[in-house]
């Protein structure tokens, strides 16, 4: 089958659209015909060979994928043969045909198409499960997101709201602003020109914010973790600008929580509320709360270029990958 294929740690760049054995579907999986595959910053990290697990050379990347179901393994009853599905992967996305664990194989609503799919999972329930199970964010709350017209940011913006919050987008730019607020945000900071605490404590009558999401890091976090109110939480998901460091007693003068949040460790340890995300988005989706934002797609032979443009930031939403 063709795939993008790594045979060695080092630079995007070094993918090449050559040829891979087709995967045969274990007990318990099921074989996917690749529609499409989502872009995400870990596919980089994994090239890199920096990323928490590192596949057997030579691998493919990619970590969630849409399309039909081709094959199931020994054991799986509920899935069916022609299925559309959208999967969340260990690797191998960008290939004609990928494994998924059954359960993690979810069907598509039916006015979902491919390229939608491909880019709804990692983002959306990165984000719910960070905001729902370790946020814990309640209507009638308040939640500052950073970052907010990226692949994650975004759809954090549309659940926080979903869940009934005021929500506080920040972005580095006017261009980007104006994208959170066509996607249900209250207020909005132009951090690359306005001091981040400063607007925080103005649109919140000095009382900070009860909820922080953060796939940024990097130098915003100490400004971030000086805006959340007293017992506000500060939720990290990623570090594209860097690894902050964190002051251990301004967590404990204002009753603050630090809480990470990695959706390919929940996967593994919550199966039962991963589930309960996961159908909870959809929910929300087919309700109209949720509007994902394919913002890029790109043939299979250009994934360098597809990983390029969102490690650059280079765009906003998602990026997916056709087939």
């Amino acid at each position: 089958m063709r795939a993008i294929v790594c045979g060695a740690w080092g630079k995007v760049e070094t993918l090449e659209l050559g040829e891979l054995p087709a995967p045969v579907p274990k007990a318990g999986e099921v074989l996917i015909r690749v529609h499409a595959a989502g872009v995400n910053y870990a596919d980089a990290i994994m090239v890199g060979g920096t990323y928490q697990t590192k596949p057997d050379f030579p691998f493919s990347p990619g970590l969630e994928a849409a399309g039909e179901i081709m094959a199931v393994g020994p054991g799986v009853e509920r899935a069916r043969i022609g299925e559309r599905v959208m999967a969340i992967l260990n690797h191998g996305g960008f290939a004609e045909q990928v494994t998924a664990r059954a359960h993690e194989a979810y069907p598509l609503p039916q006015a979902m198409d491919y390229a939608t799919a491909a880019g709804f999972l990692t983002a959306y329930v990165s984000s719910h499960v960070a905001i729902r199970w370790q946020g814990r964010l309640e209507a009638g709350e308040s939640m500052l997101v950073l970052g907010a017209a990226g692949g994650v940011g975004l759809t954090a913006v549309e659940i926080g709201k979903a869940m009934g919050a005021t929500v506080i987008a920040g972005a580095s730019s006017a261009a980007k602003l104006a994208i959170a607020k066509e996607h249900g945000a209250d207020h909005l900071i132009d951090y690359g020109r306005q001091d981040l605490k400063d607007e925080v404590e103005r649109l919140t009558g000095g009382e900070g914010v009860d909820v922080c999401y953060d796939p940024v890091g990097g130098p915003l976090f100490d400004k971030a973790l000086s805006s959340l109110a007293w017992g506000g939480r500060i939720l990290l998901i990623g570090f594209v600008a860097g690894v902050p460091q964190i002051p251990a007693n301004r967590l404990l003068v204002k009753h603050r929580a630090a809480l990470g949040s990695s959706l390919r460790y929940f996967r593994h340890n919550r199966p039962d509320q991963l589930k309960a995300s996961v159908d909870e988005l959809l929910v929300w989706y087919e309700a109209g709360k949720l509007r994902p934002l394919i913002s890029a797609q790109f043939e299979l032979a250009r994934t360098v270029e597809a990983i390029r443009v969102l490690t650059e930031r280079r765009v906003v939403g998602k990026v997916v990958v056709t087939l």
